[in-house]
């Protein structure tokens, strides 16, 4: 009997130039140390939200990751023709029925409408559920009527709205959702465990940032002539390099947060959206649109086998320039390394493309011409075959 697809895991080495994709809290480029040397790093974050994005482009599916909901179903309700004092208050009800929440001052303490409410933990929903919070408002118009403003900061029990039929909605749930999954503690059973794990990218060679020392001219100043200067001046720091990007998907975990229904659709858009996703910070003074330089896709039946340890040594520039070509060969290697040491019995598929490259050695899989081929093939081989339980 053939061992079931159980993780679909992602591979993918990225070449990108002067740029900060990822900063921290000093706007400085994000950093680790590996293997005893200075690396860029992206955090996991910052690409799954970029991967997150474009997914949503993809699938049409969208989300609403937010501490304002209640002003979110306040506008929605403005536009529908509800007076506006009544129209905050429902919205200040609704977010109070989450739980712990705190009340933002609107202005002077005369103005007629109500403050808002804004909650202490961030809701995560599919955005439909702000227009379904909204039609719930209209079911309760009359208790909303009758109701008292909110005034000050406190817990559900401040709301006049039944909760369970707001909670029944906040509980609802898209592909972004299922994908990804969703930490809401404060709304009973409205946890989901992610299908993905997303790993901090990182170059696969030592990495220094660089100081971009930059001026900004006063037009005014220019034209005239008469001064010399620039109206600002300031620096910021910038990297380039060959990153290591990995992630996996939990098949299993996916198939049940889609309550059984074929995941085909889901995984081709996220394959497709992880590859071509990149981070848009500094997008406006660095346009890092790059594509990758090898895209390594494998599915197995045993567990997920991250290949960072290929880069553990960092790779050293090839003698005619270049981290990219050694940084493949790292990773073909270490590839076979992992297939011999494991075995390749639970090694489902593998295979890859490239822009450029045509030639790789066999441990990295079937050459696939194109993303789109490449997506296929794996998806084909991730899906359990007909009448196949696919619960974990």
């Amino acid at each position: 009997m053939m061992p079931r697809a159980r993780f679909l895991d992602i591979h993918i080495l990225q070449s990108v130039p002067f740029a900060n994709l990822n900063r921290d809290d000093t706007n400085s480029v994000k950093t680790v140390l590996y293997g005893g040397k200075l690396r860029t790093r992206v955090s996991s974050q910052s690409w799954k939200r970029a991967a997150r994005v474009e997914f949503e482009k993809l699938t049409g599916n969208s989300t609403l990751r937010t501490r304002r909901i209640g002003e979110a179903v306040t506008r929605e309700l403005a536009d529908r023709g509800w007076p506006e004092p009544l129209a905050e208050r429902a919205g200040a009800h609704i977010a109070a029925t989450v739980g712990k929440f705190e009340v933002e001052e609107q202005g002077e303490p005369k103005k007629a409408v109500p403050n808002h409410v804004i909650t202490n933990a961030m809701i995560y929903v599919p955005r439909e559920a702000v227009g379904e919070l909204a039609d719930y408002a209209e079911e309760h118009r009359e208790t909303l009527e009758a109701a008292k403003d909110i005034t000050k900061k406190g817990d559900a029990k401040a709301s006049a709205l039944p909760k369970g039929g707001i909670d029944a909605i906040l509980r609802s749930r898209n592909d972004v959702i299922n994908l990804f999954g969703r930490m809401l503690a404060e709304i009973d059973r409205a946890g989901v465990d992610g299908a993905v794990q997303v790993a901090h990218a990182m170059t696969t060679h030592e990495a220094d940032a660089d100081l971009d020392y930059f001026t900004a001219v006063d037009d005014l100043t220019f034209t005239w002539q008469d001064a010399t200067g620039s109206a600002h001046m300031g620096h910021a720091e910038f990297s380039s390099g060959t990153f290591y990007r990995y992630a996996t998907v939990d098949l299993d975990e996916l198939t049940a947060n889609l309550g059984g229904n074929d995941a085909g659709e889901v995984l081709t858009a996220f394959l497709t959206a992880f590859t071509l996703a990149v981070p848009q910070a500094k997008k406006n003074s660095t346009a890092p649109h790059t594509l990758p330089h090898l895209v390594h896709f494998a599915v197995r039946a045993d567990r997920p086998v991250s290949f960072a340890a290929a880069f553990e040594q960092p790779v050293q520039t090839a003698a005619h320039g270049g981290n990219g070509a050694p940084a493949v060969d790292a990773l073909a290697s270490y590839a076979a390394a992992a297939g011999s040491f494991l075995g390749t019995g639970n090694l489902l598929f593998r295979g890859w493309s490239s822009p450029e490259l045509k030639d790789l050695p066999e441990s990295l899989g079937a050459h696939a011409d194109g993303l789109d081929a490449l997506v296929n093939d794996t998806v084909a081989q991730a899906q359990p075959a007909a009448g196949e339980d696919g619960a974990a």
